[in-house]
């Protein structure tokens, strides 16, 4: 600090004119001047040590102006919460009548921290005490900020009415009721409650909402006087249902309410007003009489009038039926041609019977003709949802959806389509949501709710800790104005976790990393957690396996926040290397060689392949990704060494998978490294890694390598086979023992390319036109009567038979069909995918014999199945070798001339 700026602080503070002695003469242009200082000494880099010169001063003289300014600017802009010396000198403008240096110093204020809740607060009262319309402005960003402020969010609610935007209105007036539910404002809260089931009383959701809450932190009492007044709406505008399902809520609170009771009577009669036996029913449930339990009458209530003639019905045995005629307690039920009328007893009824609405969708399938609901369910996809998600009481899964459709309505093919479209309507359409207490189950509302509700919903039913933290990600990148309270109960769930713990597991660190994400999006939060992320780390015993546990969607980055903080810690290069092998980004390499850590990547890159086992997927990584990087290469690993140390890891991690450990993450290791070795990938096509580094190779090291892979018995045959051809193309009289070069027994049934397209196409038209083409064939038959005398029907019915047979056997043979590689192709033996000239000692000729699969023999063509009596006796034969066998008492004497790759 320059020895002018500080004897300019000290002179100010001594002047008079600078205290609050000389206030009245104090102006904006005072305050600037201070601001022009502030500004050289952030410029020489000394704002702290004016600081302290000023706090020095504060402990004398309480009201200097100077010293506060200065020591509150500097704090403000280091990012401290402590804002008193600011708002000291507010105060002592404020009482001598300095409101244009208030208004001044909070736009100071604002300008280094907008988010500011005393300079809001400070300036929004000027502004309405001049009666400036910048106060709404002002308003706004004051309830988004701050979570508990209720009045504010009234008077603005309020403001929009009397404008007629609704949709702000209404959105306002949420706002406050809820945060005088949290607050136990009666008063208020009552007011909120009225203006909203004025205004919006459709939005039940909402409503039971506020119930609950009110419920859970006032009492059960004052939220069903509440829900009273909601009732008056859904009563007189003939809404029964819900109507009736409010009275059901205050009869839980309390059934001995009179007042609801008698309520839900009239109810009933409102919702059954055209069934004959309402009065009776009515009195034999003694629902009118205050000494039967209310639930109980209820209950018997609705037993007896879903048992009322013109319902529908469901019997186990019978299916669907119609109540025809009602007399005293029995019942005539109409099932249809097939099951006939039957007479029951109501009590009978009430146990053997599901009462079934008139849109149930198994009412629709029992009445509609099934061409004409299918081409309804497929043009008509949200209607078909909401009729089965509302026949099962209003909650129902993906499983139960497609259980109702296929094959009843559509069929396996149809409902794929379906379903997808059907996903995108359940996931955007606000009339569809989920049970609040089970994610996996829909629901249908009688209006739309906001997106706001929607996820809120979903938070709620989803019970998986790391699925919540995707649905509060999504509110935070979905919503606008993440400010009301269905987001900071949200928020709420993961502070949780970090006011108290015992032991670091994935759920605190997820949590202190997702609280740390929100807090960057809306600062006006502010995390509960008394500790740091080093202090977090440091009690974090496996940071490798902490790290895994980390759940990723399309949604967060909690892997990425994670290293982000570790790079922050002061041991971040030692914590880098650690995490690597798990982590497997080259990003952390880059910044470690950026920093000049070079030996201890390089010492990573060592131990990686010297201790492959457990740096087996730091090995892989380092071969597949690093080679060409100049670090790499200075860790000395020989090229052989490279490929010696992968074959040894994929055999280690074969023996541990034929040992059931670590099965999944041990078989992508294979994939990994065997696709590195064998089948790698570059912008010239696919390499053959290892056989490029055998041929370029003695002999030695070439049966050395070779016997190394070929000992690895669970490799896949087709590689070996690209080595011995690869080999025997550079060395043809190059020996292999006996056991090498015998063709293993494939795993499925070996087809060429060719044919697997041929029998797929066929499959295909089975399924989809031959299939379906006889299906309608035999309908037709059907529908011509006596079935024992109709020729066409029975041979309808036979080629159907054939057709299904025949696609059966083809479907199998499909799923086990492996396609040859014509790469792999050795002409060292006999064996799939070549041709084999014999001479035939019993007639005295020559053949020419190719061997491929079943599906391409062709006894005319000379090409035989490796699987057929023949094929097999020839299979593993050497050219110069003679062989003599019987087949069905017919003898065979060949000596093989020559073998050569087929054309395939």
């Amino acid at each position: 600090m320059s020895e002018e700026l500080e004897n300019s602080v000290r002179e100010m503070l001594k002047e008079e004119t600078w205290t609050r002695a000389g206030i009245s003469n104090f102006t904006k242009n005072n305050l600037m001047e201070l601001a022009e200082l502030l500004e050289k000494a952030h410029n020489q880099n000394c704002e702290y040590e004016i600081k302290d010169i000023c706090d020095q001063q504060l402990a004398h003289t309480k009201d200097s102006i100077v010293a506060l300014y200065i020591s509150g600017m500097v704090s403000l802009h280091s990012g401290s919460i402590d804002t008193s010396a600011l708002v000291t000198l507010t105060e002592i403008f404020e009482k001598n009548h300095k409101e244009a240096l208030v208004e001044y110093l909070c736009q100071t204020i604002l300008d280094e921290d907008s988010q500011n809740k005393f300079a809001l607060r400070k300036l929004a009262e000027y502004y309405k005490e001049t009666n400036d319309d910048k106060v709404w402005e002002l308003y706004e960003k004051i309830v988004k900020l701050d979570f508990e402020e209720a009045d504010i969010a009234k008077i603005l609610a309020e403001r929009y009415e009397s404008q007629g935007n609704m949709e702000a209105a209404v959105s306002y007036y949420k706002k406050a009721l809820l945060r005088y539910v949290a607050a136990k404002n009666l008063g208020a809260m009552k007011e909120m409650w009225s203006k909203l089931v004025n205004l919006i009383p459709e939005e039940i959701d909402f409503f039971m909402l506020v119930q609950r809450k009110i419920a859970k932190t006032i009492s059960e009492d004052k939220s069903a006087l509440l829900m009273q007044e909601l009732y008056s709406y859904y009563k007189n505008t003939a809404k029964w249902d819900t109507a009736i399902g409010i009275l059901k809520l205050i009869l839980e609170i309390d059934n001995k309410d009179a007042w609801a009771r008698k309520e839900i009577i009239e109810c009933f009669r409102g919702k059954y007003s055209d069934r004959v036996h309402l009065d009776e029913y009515i009195v034999s449930s003694n629902l009118n009489q205050s000494y039967r339990n209310v639930f109980e009458a209820i209950s018997d209530f609705e037993k007896h009038i879903a048992f009322d003639a013109k319902n529908y019905v469901f019997h186990r045995t019978w299916g669907v039926g119609i109540i025809t005629k009602v007399e005293g307690d029995m019942l005539t039920i109409n099932f249809g041609k097939k099951n006939g009328v039957h007479p029951m007893s109501l009590k009978m009824a009430v146990n053997a019977l599901q009462p079934l609405s008139r849109d149930h969708i198994w009412v629709l399938k029992a009445t509609k003709k099934r061409e004409d609901l299918a081409k309804k369910v497929k043009q008509e996809i949200a209607w078909t949802l909401k009729t089965i998600i509302k026949s099962f009481d209003n909650n129902c899964d993906e499983k139960r959806i497609k259980a109702e459709l296929v094959p009843a309505i559509l069929t396996p093919g149809e409902w794929t389509s379906w379903h997808s479209k059907a996903q995108k309507i359940l996931s955007s359409d606000p009339l569809f949501g989920v049970n609040p207490n089970d994610i996996n189950l829909y629901t249908v509302r009688d209006h739309e709710i906001s997106r706001e509700e929607r996820l809120a919903n979903e938070f709620k039913a989803e019970k998986q800790f790391f699925s919540r933290i995707d649905i509060m990600m999504r509110y935070l990148n979905e919503i606008e104005d993440p400010s009301d309270e269905q987001f900071t109960d949200m928020f709420s769930y993961f502070t949780g976790y970090l006011k108290a713990f015992s032991n670091v597991n994935e759920q605190i660190v997820a949590s202190f990393l997702v609280v740390q994400e929100i807090i960057k999006r809306v600062p006006s939060l502010e995390s509960p957690a008394k500790f740091t992320f080093a202090e977090l780390y440091s009690d974090i015993d496996n940071p490798r396996e902490m790290y895994t546990l980390l759940k990723d969607s399309k949604n967060t980055s909690l892997k990425a926040a994670f290293i982000a903080n570790v790079r922050l810690l002061s041991d971040w290069d030692d914590q880098y290397i650690n995490l690597f092998p798990t982590v497997l980004d080259k990003k952390l390499l880059s910044e470690l060689i950026a920093a000049g850590k070079n030996e201890k990547v390089i010492r990573l890159v060592q131990t990686s392949f010297a201790d492959y086992r457990n740096y087996r997927n730091a090995a892989v990584y380092f071969f597949a990704e690093c080679r060409n990087e100049p670090w790499f290469k200075e860790a000395g690993i020989a090229d052989d060494k490279q490929l010696v140390t992968l074959v040894n890891i994929i055999s280690l991690c074969f023996r541990e998978v034929n040992n059931h450990v670590n099965t999944v993450e041990n078989k992508k290791t294979i994939k990994a490294a065997v696709s590195l070795l064998f089948a790698n990938k570059t912008e010239n096509g696919v390499k053959n890694t290892m056989l490029d580094f055998m041929l370029s190779s003695d002999k030695t090291t070439i049966t050395h390598m070779y016997t190394m892979v070929n000992d690895v018995r669970e490799l896949d045959s087709v590689y070996k086979a690209q080595l011995r051809n690869g080999i025997l193309g550079q060395y043809p009289d190059f020996k292999f023992q006996e056991a090498e070069i015998k063709q293993d027994a494939p795993k499925g049934l070996l087809v060429t390319a060719k044919m697997l397209e041929i029998k797929r196409a066929l499959a295909e038209d089975l399924e989809k036109v031959q299939l379906p083409k006889v299906a309608e064939e035999v309908s037709d038959a059907r529908a011509k009567g006596d079935l024992k005398e109709n020729a066409e029907y029975t041979s309808a019915k036979e080629a159907q038979h054939r057709l299904t047979v025949q696609l059966t056997k083809l479907k199998e043979e499909l799923s086990r069909a492996v396609v040859f590689d014509p790469t792999t192709v050795t002409t060292s033996t006999v064996s799939f995918g070549t041709a084999v000239t014999l001479d035939n000692h019993i007639s005295g000729k020559e053949e020419i014999l190719t061997i491929l699969g079943p599906w391409e023999s062709n006894a005319d063509q000379g090409i035989i199945s490796y699987l057929s009596p023949l094929g097999n006796n020839l299979l593993n034969l050497k050219a110069g070798e003679h062989a003599e066998f019987t087949i069905n008492d017919h003898k065979y004497d060949y000596t093989v001339k020559a073998i050569t790759a087929a054309r395939m």
